[in-house]
């Protein structure tokens, strides 16, 4: 089976003063968590797409999803971990609870507040995890990368050509992915924040797909301003 895991555990911080989660924000007249289910439902390889959520905001994101979507028998509100590694986690349990898990099931992972992927991206997430087991979105860096040990002075610039910046989806075998994470330390587990790492610590290769530039993580007040541009002029349709 293929399914989805849409992450949505997030308190938005960086967006400043607001009484919500940044997922849940208005982004034209829906908030930007349906903007990002609504690219997955239009996939119909997935047999189920997991909303993972805040405990306490299982409710309202059951609510929004009935007003903007509707019934839709593949979507689950799940509830999230303490972290982005548990919440993946507490998704992937849901399944072995409800389905079973076999050796060919995978999972793709997905920022909710990314709500700008493509079909292409999504296809090329399922097709190479069911190849290779391990799966990244990415776009080759544009500015030159500085690296910096104490905030205070360069410890190196990498080879720009070399770089790249993460997006999401990220997709998984999920047995392999399951027997990885097992494996890591308490110390391990506690300062991931990615969950591509878990395989690289356990020597695993991660395929790359090719992501876009527009494919933005909507995390501040600026980056709402430039997502609301980018559906005034529809440049992604």
């Amino acid at each position: 089976m293929i399914y989805a895991e849409i992450l949505a555990g997030g308190k938005g911080t960086r967006m400043g003063n607001i009484d919500m989660p940044k997922q849940y924000l208005t982004l034209k007249s829906k908030p930007i968590i349906i903007h990002t289910i609504e690219k997955f439902l239009l996939n119909q390889r997935f047999y189920k797409i997991l909303i993972v959520s805040p405990k306490e905001w299982i409710s309202y994101t059951n609510d929004i999803i009935n007003k903007f979507i509707g019934k839709d028998d593949r979507l689950v509100v799940v509830e999230g971990g303490a972290n982005r590694n548990e919440s993946i986690m507490n998704g992937i349990h849901f399944i072995e609870s409800e389905f079973g898990i076999n050796d060919e099931d995978i999972i793709v992972t997905h920022d909710s507040v990314r709500p700008f992927l493509t079909h292409r991206i999504i296809e090329e997430n399922i097709d190479n995890a069911l190849k290779y087991g391990a799966v990244d979105t990415v776009f080759q860096a544009i500015d030159t990368i500085v690296q910096s040990m104490d905030g205070k002075i360069i410890s190196d610039i990498p080879l720009r050509s070399s770089m790249y910046q993460g997006q999401t989806p990220q997709s998984f075998n999920i047995k392999k992915l399951i027997n990885n994470y097992m494996k890591l330390t308490d110390d391990q587990k506690s300062i991931l924040t990615d969950a591509c790492k878990i395989c690289l610590l356990q020597g695993d290769e991660v395929r790359l797909v090719q992501g876009e530039i527009f494919n933005i993580k909507i995390t501040t007040p600026y980056d709402l301003k430039i997502a609301n541009a980018l559906l005034d002029e529809k440049v992604l349709l």
